[in-house]
């Protein structure tokens, strides 16, 4: 067997202006640093996100998120030349913590505009839940997902609306490639997960009987959200999300993901799929 990929993101090695520089290392005179230009200085920039990834440790089998949050914030942090760390927030949480200075800026899903005294900064990633299952299910409306397992993984959007709204049973895995085991094993009815990862992930030859799909719900964005006053970090947001659009970063790193979470379902498939 071939040895295990892991998972590297790939980054844009693009330089930041000189201004922009600049403006991040220092202050303007007789205000205090805001946001991404505090982080610069003190060499650490603090995110708040919906779900940190879990500190990995010896022996623990690699799992890939389903969110691409670490991976915009993984590049952000090479261009700041700033080291990564996260803190949990949520919709209702990071107004309050940006300005309590908890962290300098957040990426979250998000289906509304921000809080007054926030700035919002699309990534260009949009996220909207969607099922798969096995080719000959039953499930063939969201409705039909009442009272039957459906697997979701804990970083994900979707744990907890599809039993408020369905009546399913959840069963919330550490990761997607968990979820999807569990599928493919009989374990779980469905599994719901990002739209744009599943449809990636349904056009690979060994996912051809589990490709019968329930239709993307409505989706959200994945934005950076950001004190209003940090109008210079707004700019570099601004410039880094327009050149992860306009390289294909957003979309490659989306189907390198779903690659590695394939591969992992790969590896831990030791019984046969489920008949």
């Amino acid at each position: 067997m071939s040895k295990p990929m892991t998972f590297r993101p790939h980054f844009l090695s693009i330089a930041l202006p000189a201004a922009l520089l600049a403006a991040l290392a220092a202050p303007s005179p007789g205000t205090a640093a805001d946001g991404l230009e505090r982080a610069a200085q003190r060499g650490k920039l603090v995110a708040a996100v919906a779900y940190p990834l879990p500190e990995y440790r010896g022996g623990m089998k690699f799992r890939t998120p389903e969110s691409l949050d670490s991976v915009l914030l993984a590049d952000l942090s090479k261009r700041l030349g700033a080291p990564l760390a996260t803190v949990r927030s949520s919709a209702s949480q990071v107004a309050p913590q940006l300005a309590a200075g908890k962290a300098d800026l957040a990426v979250l899903a998000v289906g509304a505009a921000p809080a007054p005294g926030m700035t919002l900064v699309p990534t260009g990633y949009l996220a909207a839940p969607m099922a798969i299952m096995r080719t000959d299910t039953d499930i063939k409306r969201w409705e039909h997902l009442k009272g039957r397992k459906v697997c979701l993984s804990e970083g994900g959007l979707y744990a907890g609306t599809l039993a408020a709204k369905y009546g399913a049973i959840e069963i919330v895995q550490r990761a997607p490639a968990d979820s999807l085991l569990a599928v493919r094993t009989g374990a779980c009815d469905a599994a719901v997960h990002d739209s744009a990862m599943l449809e990636e992930l349904i056009r690979l030859p060994e996912w051809k009987k589990f490709s019968a799909r329930l239709p993307a719900g409505p989706a959200v964005q994945l934005a950076f959200l950001l004190p209003a006053a940090d109008t210079a970090g707004a700019a570099l947001l601004r410039k880094a999300a327009a050149q992860w659009k306009s390289s294909g970063f957003l979309e490659q790193s989306m189907k390198t993901a779903v690659r590695h979470i394939a591969f992992e379902v790969y590896l831990d498939q030791d019984v046969p799929d489920c008949h």
